[in-house]
This record gives C-alpha cells, sequence and structure tokens, in this order.
C-alpha cells in the first residue's frame, strides 16, 4: 500500500503540470487581458468590470500622461483603445503585470512560484491571493460539505428503501418527484423562496443574504449556531432539490445487482434474516461504488454547484471569487484556484481510493497497475 500511496502521489505532479499548461495556454489566447483592462479603464470604455480596478494593479490614474502625438498610435496597436496613452506608459504596465517578459519564461516562474506555495496578489485588489481565497472559503465550505452531507444522508437510505420496494408504488412516485426536482433549476427555486419566504412578498422568515447576522459575534455560542444554520436554510434547500438523483438512483441500482447475485440466494437459503442480508452482506459490496462517486460530488459541491445561489443570496464565496476573477482577467487568482482545486482533487480522489480498503479488505492496490 505504501508503494501504491508514493506512485499516487508522484503522479500528482505530470498531471498537475498538464492542468497548469492547459490553462495557460488557454489564457493566452483569451482576449481583453489584464493590460486592456486597465487601458479601458483609464479611456472610460470598459463596460464589463464587475470589480473596480483599485490598489494591486497600481495607481495608474493620472500618471505616465495620457497626451500623445498621432505618431505615437502605432507603438499602441496592439491594444485597442490604447490610442492616446504615452508608450512609456503603456509598457510600464507590461512591466507591472509581468507582461514584458516571453510566455515560456513566465509559465515556468508560475510553477516555480506554485511549487512554493507562493501565488503573489491579486491584480486589482491589493491582497495576497491566498489570503482572499481563505476569505471566502468559509461560506464555499459550509455550502459545499453540509451540501454533500445533506445529499448522502438523504440519497443513500432513499436509494436502499427504493432497491428493496423495486417497482411499488413508493418506488414509482419517488423516482417522478425526484426527477422533477432535479428538472426544476436551483436558481429558480432560490428565487421563488426569496420571494416567498425572504420578504420578497409574502413571509419574511428567513435573511436575504450573508452567511451570519452582522450582529453574529456579539451572540451567546448557541445562538451564533443557530443564526448560522438560519441562514443556511434557503441556500441549502435550493441547492438540495437537484442533488439527490444522481446519487439516489446510483444506490437504488448498486444495490438492485447484489440483491440479484448468487451469494445473497445462499444467505437466504441458511434463513438470514433480511435485515442481516441487507446491512451484514450486501451494504459493503454496494456501497463501494456510492465512495468512489464522492470525491466528485464534493468537489461539484464545493466548487462549481454553488455561483448562482451565491450571486442570489449574497454570498461571498469562491464561485463568484472565480467567476469575477475571469471576468476582470484577474490572471493570479484564476490561477491559484485552479491549481488549488485541481491538487485538492488530485488528493480526494486518492484518499478515496484508501477508502476502499477500509470498506472491502478484499481489495489491493498494490496489485494494480497505476
Amino acid at each position: 500500500m505504501t508503494a501504491y500511496i508514493l506512485r499516487r502521489l508522484l503522479l500528482i505532479i505530470p498531471t498537475m503540470f498538464g492542468i497548469m499548461l492547459m490553462t495557460f495556454v488557454v489564457v493566452q489566447f483569451a482576449p481583453g487581458g489584464p493590460v486592456e483592462r486597465m487601458i479601458a479603464q483609464l479611456t472610460g470604455t470598459d463596460v464589463a468590470a464587475t470589480a473596480k480596478i483599485s490598489g494591486g494593479g497600481g495607481d495608474f490614474s493620472g500618471s505616465g500622461g495620457a497626451q500623445t502625438s498621432p505618431g505615437d498610435f502605432s507603438v499602441n496597436s496592439k491594444y485597442r483603445g490604447a490610442q492616446g496613452l504615452d508608450p512609456e506608459f503603456v509598457k510600464s504596465l507590461e512591466k507591472q503585470f509581468g507582461f514584458d517578459k516571453p510566455a515560456y519564461e513566465r509559465f515556468f516562474k508560475l510553477l516555480w512560484d506554485y511549487a512554493r506555495f507562493d501565488f503573489g496578489e491579486s491584480y486589482y485588489r491589493d491582497t495576497p491571493v491566498l489570503k482572499l481565497i481563505a476569505e471566502k472559503m468559509p461560506v464555499s465550505i459550509s455550502l459545499g460539505l453540509w451540501m454533500t452531507l445533506i445529499s448522502y444522508c438523504i440519497s443513500i437510505p432513499l436509494g436502499i428503501r427504493k432497491a428493496v420496494s423495486d417497482g411499488s408504488r413508493f418506488d414509482i412516485w419517488s423516482s417522478s418527484a425526484i426527477i422533477l426536482g432535479y428538472a426544476i433549476p436551483g436558481f429558480l427555486v432560490a428565487v421563488f423562496l426569496i420571494v416567498l419566504f425572504a420578504g420578497g412578498s409574502f413571509f419574511k422568515w428567513f435573511p436575504l443574504r450573508g452567511l451570519v447576522s452582522e450582529n453574529w459575534s456579539e451572540l451567546p455560542w448557541y445562538e451564533q449556531i443557530l443564526d448560522y444554520f438560519w441562514h443556511l436554510v434557503l441556500p441549502m434547500i435550493a441547492m438540495a432539490l437537484s442533488a439527490f438523483a444522481t446519487t439516489t438512483f446510483l444506490t437504488k441500482n448498486s444495490f438492485l445487482e447484489e440483491i440479484r447475485k448468487q451469494y445473497v440466494m445462499t444467505a437466504r437459503a441458511k434463513g438470514l434474516t433480511e435485515n442481516s442480508i441487507l446491512y451484514g452482506h450486501i451494504f459493503r459490496n454496494a456501497m463501494l461504488i456510492i465512495i468512489a462517486g464522492f470525491p466528485g460530488a464534493f468537489i461539484g459541491a464545493f466548487f462549481a454547484g454553488s455561483l448562482l445561489i451565491e450571486t442570489i443570496f449574497s454570498l461571498d464565496g469562491l464561485g463568484l471569487l472565480g467567476f469575477e476573477s475571469v471576468v476582470n482577467r484577474d490572471y493570479p487568482v484564476v490561477f491559484a484556484t485552479v491549481y488549488i482545486f485541481s491538487l485538492l482533487g488530485l488528493v480526494i480522489n486518492l484518499v478515496s481510493d484508501l477508502t476502499y480498503t477500509w470498506v472491502d479488505p478484499r481489495i489491493d492496490f498494490e496489485t494494480r497497475e497505476v
């Protein structure tokens, strides 16, 4: 097992290299980099930015001179909207953002810095990227962790019940309800919940924004816990309706497959009770595929599934941070989030494989080719 873990850890290095190389190449071909964004801000032509540029890229407003002769236009021709700006000023922008160096040099410097977990500072927020991510992490942890736990705690028992009563009325109507919930977009449910329960038009039972109340720090510890979960109720409901389908049907089909195997018939012939067969024999084998899907479910809920929910409920988390960073071409934040999320995903997949051996000791990864 030690050799397998070591091989998997070593494979993380080329995998991360490939991920970062692909991300870097895509970014190079994306129109409107940070220099163009800064020029657009200075010339008043930027209409797409979602964050005000200040601090991180340096205070350029009014510096370097904005007047130049017509003969300077050719120097700035590679930047749309740069006409009228001093070429030396444009070069200073390139140097500020690191674009005065060749692409390959910037890429290998990025790899060296990231290997040491040095992610630099945001271009536009004048804040270290790692600190910025840490500030947004509690929201995403709350949404992702609780969503995954709630989903599994409901989906697994429901899937087992559906497998045991396959073809019954309960199985049919519960499948219909799950599919209907899966088909409704989460953001529509969120808007409906706000209108109905958050002071939109009817009741004002739940808060409209934030993860905690403004006076949260002044509350006793037990009220802080209640306030925290009170703020999570509506976002969790909005995300939960579409989260049960995959795990529920995966659990049902996995248990149905095991129920039909020969060893179950043998156990019944020996006179074992159905509960003893289900939880003593079938459960361990059927749960392997569920465990295999846990990392994907967790990563999906933790990183990707909460952007619209965060926006609607004014939750300032990683999803919203990543979206704004892409729109504003804040490359240090973009690259850092890709690097951290990918690394975390690879490590969690390794943990998932190791969990296999805990659930079923018969599995031996030492004899498996990686």
